[in-house]
């Protein structure tokens, strides 16, 4: 598949790191040389210098023979007009754009990205995506990360391990005697810096962070196991209005009208906006690091307080500073990914970072075959994977303990109509399940060709 990528920047250069590894033609377009030379350096991918929305750049590109464009410049204008033109001028079958600007997707304007219009197959905005991803952690308390699967018939859920947790210590396989009707898969482990695709062996220890697939109506029976029954927040502190922190705000009165929620803003301008769009959240002026702001705020009777400040440093300061005064729980967005390793220490209790939640949406929208949906775990550790099973698919007919999976695959699920099968090495995968993988980053491109239609000749 031969891919243009606007943008060389966080987004642009994971997007092209995740598709050159598994033999893509990629070409990648900035008008900074500086960048464009680091990720020629680094990857096996073409770079161009220029504007990508300018059609001499596209064709200099090689966008005459691409099956797709993904544009995520720092520039919305740009990105939207690189789509255009791909389409208008050089019939690019497949455009994805990033838009951050609200105004260009509010719904009376729904019509804007029609094909009629400006014909972009995929409109992707990461506030909107990141204040999703937070909702789904407040929905289930003690989580890091929760991603619904298959209707949400099925969840991974990522937890963190302490000394107390009931099954550390515990191999694997002794899950399925000690917990007989959970059906829960562990697919992922992250000890330290080093993440594992765990085998029936291994271990969970304390300080791991966990990731599962299980039943969505076993999950509070699941995360029991692992020894979180926190109760769902009634009262949530979010600092920073911006995008992210006013989508989030909307949401949660919206869908969680018992939730009492208090925003602190610091720019008074943007708080008296924020104040103005919503309804019964209160929204507060002042620096999220000013101790009298956030004892203001109620922050020592907070349930959960989350950062979404534009700066790194101030989200962790802040969500510390939170803890200290009484508040349970802390969710930080962070976009620097050098912060990851310091979770743990730090005591922060889920970090979320926009670059991974943008890319894994895009990826969703690359997958070839009957994937319907692709969630990247972990800067690159691999990822999950949900598609449907075919009858010319390898892992159809035959129990599981005897299909021949590529190493670093792990089968977390399979649905069946309603019914949700935890596989077992019996198992027999039918024509039409659903199945929920895992799959390091080495392994996708062979699991994307288990799901593709080898049929398609006749």
């Amino acid at each position: 598949m031969k891919v243009i990528v606007c943008g060389a920047g966080q987004v642009g250069s994971s997007i092209a790191r995740y598709l050159a590894s598994e033999n893509n033609d990629i070409t990648v377009i900035d008008q900074r040389a500086d960048l464009i030379r680091k990720i020629s350096d680094s990857l096996d991918v073409s770079g161009v210098v220029g504007h990508a929305s300018q059609p001499d750049v596209l064709e200099g590109a090689g966008i005459r023979d691409a099956d797709m464009i993904i544009a995520v410049t720092y520039t919305d204008e740009i990105n939207m007009i690189a789509c255009q033109v791909a389409h208008s001028l050089f019939a690019v079958p497949t455009k994805i754009a990033r838009v951050r600007d609200q105004s260009y997707l509010r719904g009376e304007w729904a019509n804007l990205f029609s094909r009629e219009n400006m014909p972009i197959d995929v409109v992707i905005s990461p506030e909107i995506e990141v204040a999703r991803a937070i909702d789904r952690r407040l929905q289930v308390p003690g989580t890091m990360d929760v991603i619904p699967l298959v209707g949400d018939k099925v969840r991974l859920i990522g937890v963190r391990c302490g000394e107390e947790t009931p099954v550390v210590n515990t191999p694997l396989r002794q899950l399925t005697a000690l917990f007989p009707d959970l059906q829960l898969v562990v697919v992922g482990i992250l000890r330290g810096d080093h993440p594992m695709v765990p085998a029936a062996e291994d271990q969970i220890l304390p300080g791991d962070q966990v990731y599962f697939v299980v039943a969505t109506d076993q999950t509070r029976r699941a995360l029991a196991a692992f020894g979180h029954e926190e109760a769902k927040a009634r009262r949530v502190l979010i600092l920073g209005g911006g995008n992210i922190g006013l989508f989030l705000a909307q949401s949660l009165e919206k869908n969680h009208p018992e939730m009492n929620v208090k925003v602190i803003e610091a720019k008074r301008e943007r708080a008296e906006f924020v104040a103005k769009t919503l309804e019964r959240t209160v929204v507060l002026h002042g620096d999220v690091l000013d101790p009298d702001i956030l004892d203001e705020a109620g922050v020592r009777s907070a349930g959960t307080v989350i950062a979404l400040t534009d700066d790194d440093e101030t989200n962790i300061l802040s969500s510390l500073l939170a803890k200290r005064y009484g508040c349970r729980r802390a969710i930080t967005l962070t976009n620097k990914t050098t912060f990851n390793p310091l979770v743990n220490t730090l005591g922060i209790d889920a970090m979320v970072n926009p670059r991974s939640i943008t890319v894994s949406t895009i990826l969703q929208h690359v997958r070839r075959g009957r994937i319907h949906s692709v969630h990247s775990l972990h800067e690159g550790f691999g990822e999950l994977i949900e598609a449907d099973a075919l009858e010319t698919s390898p892992l159809v007919g035959a129990p599981l303990k005897e299909v021949k999976l590529p190493p670093g695959v792990l089968v977390g699920a399979v649905v069946r109509g309603d019914q949700v099968i935890s596989p077992r090495g019996s198992t027999v995968i039918e024509a039409g399940d659903r199945v929920v993988l895992f799959a390091v980053a080495e392994a996708v491109k062979k699991i994307e060709k288990m799901f593709q239609v080898r049929l398609e000749f006749f």
